[in-house]
């Protein structure tokens, strides 16, 4: 009977020296075959490759899909900026000194961590309506505010790791994505040390270390393709917009077979209610005249279309006109009150996008009323 491979669990802090001298004398004295680390693709990438990372303009995110990741980059950013100026440690180092370990003894590096964005998006499939709000709130609540880290606080995460406690408490917000984002992720990593043929370090962050050991003791066998399928969602929001884009059409079809006249009119409440209230959403976010043209624009068709909003198209020209970084939203954390949405590149695209919807989805609301009295 062929011998399960020898695996051997690095625990670390993200932002502890201790952690970095670990890995280093573990994978030196140990000489593994295999170096296996607790990162995806895209984190790997941002870990590696920060000042390219944060040259990439955000637009180019989208395009590739990696909204997702780019959502947990930036809330854990903001908040290890904040303890990397307490302790003087960069996060990442224990996963650098991992790969620069490995070449040291020759060993492979494999990446065994789930893509972030699809943890991410199973969550936000799985979680509820007063979850997301939640959610969403605790997000901006992390990025801008503004109150020190305590000591206590570093003294903690000095024995933890950064990613960890953010899934941690992402599991607090959404209790009905805990699986996914803690226990899911453990199955997944021990499942890609289970495949390794060879002698392995993994250094994995604490909050992992017992989930995984307890996978690998059991002899579990992970189901990949269900770990990595985006689930569909439970309430079709869509719909709501469908029984909308139904009656305006409804309207003007009453009104084009009973009354031509009556049918330019209401033509006209449409674009001009629509396209005007969105317009003042845009100019409320201080957004490029173009963006605002955009929105006005866009409005009247977009309202019919539950798959693209006013503010998503004026939003992406605002990106366009105002072309933001990474860089940029590493930034967010020094706003300083509620001016400084105004003054940040990427907040502001965020209000363009925002207030461009809300006031066409206004504008559809205050229509409606002025188009039925015409029939």
């Amino acid at each position: 009977m062929k011998s399960k491979p020898e695996i051997i669990l690095v625990g670390t802090a993200h932002v502890s020296k201790e952690s970095v001298k670990e890995v280093k004398e573990t994978i030196e004295k140990e000489k593994p075959k295999y170096v296996a680390l607790e990162l995806c693709e895209p984190r790997l990438e941002a870990l590696t490759k920060k000042k390219k990372w944060g040259e990439t303009p955000i637009t180019e995110l989208i395009k590739k899909n990696k909204v997702y990741f780019f959502l947990a980059y930036s809330l854990l950013s903001a908040f290890e900026r904040k303890l990397s100026e307490k302790t003087g440690v960069r996060p990442g180092d224990e996963m650098l000194q991992g790969i620069k370990s490995a070449k040291k003894v020759g060993a492979k590096v494999i990446l065994v961590d789930r893509p972030i964005a699809i943890t991410l998006k199973r969550a936000w499939k799985i979680a509820g309506f007063k979850e997301k709000i939640r959610l969403f709130k605790e997000f901006f609540t992390s990025i801008f505010a503004l109150e020190e880290v305590d000591e206590k606080t570093i003294e903690d995460l000095k024995r933890k790791d950064v990613l960890s406690e953010l899934m941690a408490e992402l599991s607090k917000m959404v209790p009905s994505a805990k699986r996914v984002l803690i226990d899911e992720r453990d199955e997944y990593i021990a499942g890609k040390l289970s495949e390794l043929d060879g002698k392995t370090v993994a250094v994995v962050g604490m909050g992992h270390k017992e989930g995984v050991e307890k996978i690998l003791r059991e002899g579990k066998k992970p189901d990949f393709k269900r770990l990595e399928e985006i689930p569909k969602s439970r309430w079709k929001w869509s719909w709501i917009f469908y029984l909308i884009t139904a009656l305006v059409i409804g309207l003007f079809i009453f009104a084009a077979l009973n009354s031509p006249e009556n049918f330019w009119e209401m033509l006209k409440y449409w674009f001009l209610i629509n396209g005007v209230c969105s317009a003042v959403g845009a100019i409320i976010a201080l957004a490029h005249p173009l963006s605002v043209l955009t929105a006005f624009v866009a409005a009247p068709f977009t309202s019919l279309s539950p798959a693209v909003g006013a503010g998503w198209v004026a939003g992406l020209v605002e990106a366009k006109m105002r072309m933001p970084r990474v860089k940029d939203f590493e930034a967010l954390r020094d706003l300083a009150g509620i001016r400084g949405f105004w003054k940040n590149r990427v907040t502001r695209i965020l209000l363009v996008a925002a207030l461009a919807n809300l006031g066409s989805m206004i504008g559809t609301f205050v229509a409606l009323p002025y188009m039925a009295a015409l029939i």
